[in-house]
């Protein structure tokens, strides 16, 4: 580098440095009288942005300079300017974006160059604006329903906060907006990691997803084991399991991991409800096929209703018990209500249906 003379260095340094200082000061100042004057509900918002946006542009002048960027109140009195914009500009997704960078990448430089935690406050302060800003920018563009940068938001948003259930929650449901399931699994898997309150319903959409949006049967099933051992006690995964054995023509699959279930078990009334179902739900199936014969056909017509009324038959006795554990079981009251109807048994039926009506009302 080319030397001058010794006096006009420090005589120009020390001009132009104190210039920049002043950038700063006026920026701190200017910030002072935004906290106390500019954050009224009364004040518009052109005048609020207008103000912030002064004080920014100080910031601008001072972390242009050698000596004065390397002040880390230059930074992180940047980011309060610019994470406030990002936070407060509603009309101007554009502005707010371009504000968000510049904040973000001021807090940075800020923590990087604030050796003394002088500016601890002032750039926490501006972290908690982004994170907002994120948050808030995810939200409108749900309410707009641009799912796409609501999920892209959302997710930006839990990677400044790690730990921000609601923001995983969010883009979950974001992203089952525009069916990016496997991005709705993720989200939804790490809300449960996190312990959430609505894990348990978490797990039966997952589980709903990975079924019936998927078709992913392997899949399903170790989502339901995974939910059956944080939630043991919950029937509709049991349920849930059954019904995808039958579905696979593997009925006696279902029948035996009830019985042993019940055997462990015998004073659950859910697990002889399930048994009584693994039989209704074959019934079913068979009823939907007899319905789809020609009535030509009798006599295939007639064995389809033997079997189904076999079945059915096979099932009652399991609700029966389920009653006798819990008289007031409404799933047992209301399959047996639906069989004895079917079969015209009037007695059993207007029994069933009196002990339905009598359940408290919901």
């Amino acid at each position: 580098m080319k030397k001058v003379v010794l006096s006009i260095i420090l005589a120009g340094v020390v001009s132009f440095t104190f210039a920049q200082k002043s950038e700063v000061a006026d920026a701190k100042k200017a910030w002072g009288i935004f906290q106390i004057t500019g954050q009224a509900a009364s004040v518009p918002l052109a005048k609020k942005l207008e103000s912030l946006s002064a004080g920014l542009a100080h910031t601008d002048k001072a972390i242009a300079d050698e000596k004065s960027k390397i002040m880390p109140d230059a930074w992180s009195y940047r980011a309060l300017f610019a994470s406030s914009i990002a936070l407060i500009d509603t009309a101007s997704v554009q502005n707010s974006e371009a504000n968000l960078k510049i904040a973000m990448d001021a807090a940075a430089q800020a923590k990087t160059i604030d050796t003394k935690g002088a500016e601890k406050e002032n750039i926490a302060l501006a972290e908690t604006n982004i994170a907002n800003a994120v948050r808030n920018a995810g939200v409108i563009a749900y309410n707009k329903k641009d799912y796409k940068t609501a999920y892209t938001k959302f997710v930006q948003a839990t990677v400044i906060n790690p730990t921000d259930t609601a923001m995983y929650l969010n883009a979950g449901i974001a992203a089952r907006n525009i069916e990016d399931y496997p991005g709705t699994i993720t989200q939804f898997k790490k809300v449960i990691s996190l312990n959430s309150p609505q894990s348990k319903e978490l797990y039966s959409e997952l589980i709903g997803i990975v079924l019936t949006k998927q078709k992913d049967t392997v899949a399903g099933l170790a989502l339901i084991k995974e939910a059956q051992a944080k939630f043991p006690d919950e029937a509709d995964y049991i349920k849930t399991e059954t019904q995808i054995y039958i579905n696979k023509g593997d009925a006696a699959k279902s029948e035996q991991m009830l019985n042993t279930l019940a055997t462990k078990e015998p004073n659950n009334a859910t697990y002889q409800l399930l048994l009584g179902n693994v039989y209704f739900s074959q019934a079913l199936k068979l009823q939907a096929d007899r319905n789809k014969i020609d009535a030509k056909k009798v006599k295939e017509f007639n064995e389809l209703t033997t079997k189904m009324n076999g079945l059915l038959e096979k099932s009652v006795p399991y609700y029966k018990k389920a009653l006798d554990i819990d008289p007031k079981n409404e799933g047992a009251l209301e399959t047996l209500k639906t069989i004895y109807a079917f079969k015209n048994d009037t007695k059993n039926y207007d029994e069933i249906k009196k002990r339905l009506d009598a359940l408290p009302k919901q």
